[in-house]
């Protein structure tokens, strides 16, 4: 597993290097944004898991983390959709989809014992996420990264891109 960790949006220029599991805790520590509150978006991907992974070890390090589990699922924008079915049709399929991308991060923290709370949002993914981090006031984002064929996503996935830039706190991304 590897780490990368960007401070704020002016940093993304220069990532910092990978560190080992203990001096990215202690790293983030020393800068002075203990992580309290952890904003922990996933997608039910592998990367997304080890996100999660990394977010118990660093609960576990600290003790007093709090963590925010969510999935954004986007919208559905087809009339055709929203013609046929039901508003209720339609929230309860996105509560069902996104139970689905939060479970493998739910048996995850449940079997380590780590509390969290848990929210399916719907809107565009990365703005959505952003504007979670900032309505509940996290202290950091930890969140899984993906290569993408094109040249805006090529090192980091597009939402992942998106999210850093959208957000004025610690991203910590795992790949």
């Amino acid at each position: 597993m590897s780490f990368m960790l960007f401070r704020t949006m002016d940093d993304l220029a220069a990532p910092m290097p990978s560190f080992g599991r203990t001096a990215v805790a202690r790293f983030s520590n020393s800068l002075g944004a203990t992580m309290k509150t952890i904003l922990l978006p996933v997608d039910g991907s592998e990367n997304s898991t080890r996100a999660v992974q990394r977010a118990i070890d660093i609960y576990k390090e600290s003790g007093e983390s709090k963590l925010l589990l969510v999935t954004a699922y986007p919208p559905i924008a087809s009339g055709n959709v929203k013609r046929f079915f039901s508003a209720g049709d339609i929230q309860a399929f996105y509560m069902e989809e996104g139970q689905k991308a939060l479970a493998p991060a739910k048996a995850l923290l449940d079997a380590a014992g780590v509390p969290y709370e848990e929210e399916v949002l719907v809107g565009p993914v990365a703005q959505t996420i952003a504007e979670c981090a900032k309505k509940k006031n996290v202290d950091t984002v930890i969140m899984g990264t993906r290569g993408l064929g094109t040249v805006s996503g090529m090192v980091l996935g597009s939402v992942t891109t998106k999210v850093l830039s959208l957000v004025d706190v610690p991203v910590l991304l795992v790949k």
